[in-house]
């Protein structure tokens, strides 16, 4: 059984971004994004009826990170703490070392490669630091942006997985010996691709 602690928050950093807490400053860009026509596309339960809603669901997910259930982050550039959308572990079991992912972002982020540059990040997180052996996650079946980021870090659909209350959602699940592979193999293309003509020794 894996044991972790969400304090002191950790803030995680990549080449433009910083993943740092949601903050009740958030609630306005908050309460746009949930009630975004296209953010909610694919999504069911998602929107929030008002600004004071979305403070309480602020301060719900302070409370669960605060016990270690949840962990949101609220993703930003580097050079402007701006809300950009958010990349959460959630449904976490400690007795069968596994959680959920769940991540949303804006159409106008979306396409350049940055909920990708979060999620390489938070899956190290999961593995390495909470060692977890297992990432689940759900999409919606027509959510072709979304599937195509779970398969390129090597998820599998896995029809053991039943979404409740949604026949359109499909799960998917990572085993953390088949992402160390992928990061291996990842590691050892960009290797190549910085080392041209070197062949294999």
């Amino acid at each position: 059984m894996v044991d972790f602690n969400f304090t002191p928050f950790p803030i995680i950093t990549t080449d433009r971004l910083v993943l740092r807490q949601l903050e009740l400053s958030d609630d306005q860009d908050v309460f746009t994004h949930r009630n975004d026509e296209t953010v909610n596309t694919y999504l069911d339960d998602f929107r929030q009826g008002s600004i004071e809603e979305t403070q309480a669901f602020i301060n719900r997910i302070h409370r669960e990170v605060a016990i270690n259930k949840t962990i949101l982050w609220t993703i930003t550039l580097k050079d402007k703490n701006k809300f950009m959308g958010t990349i959460c572990l959630w449904n976490i079991s400690k007795e069968k070392d596994k959680a959920e992912i769940g991540y949303t972002m804006p159409p106008e982020y979306q396409g350049q490669g940055f909920m990708g540059e979060a999620m390489e990040k938070i899956l190290e997180f999961a593995f390495d630091l909470m060692k977890l052996k297992t990432i689940e996650a759900f999409t919606h079946k027509d959510n072709a942006r979304s599937i195509q980021l779970l398969l390129r870090f090597n998820f599998k659909q896995d029809p053991a997985l039943i979404p409740v209350n949604n026949n359109n959602r499909i799960g998917f699940s990572l085993l953390k010996e088949i992402s160390q592979q992928f990061c291996w193999l990842s590691l050892f293309y960009h290797h190549l691709k910085r080392s041209p003509g070197k062949g294999l020794a």
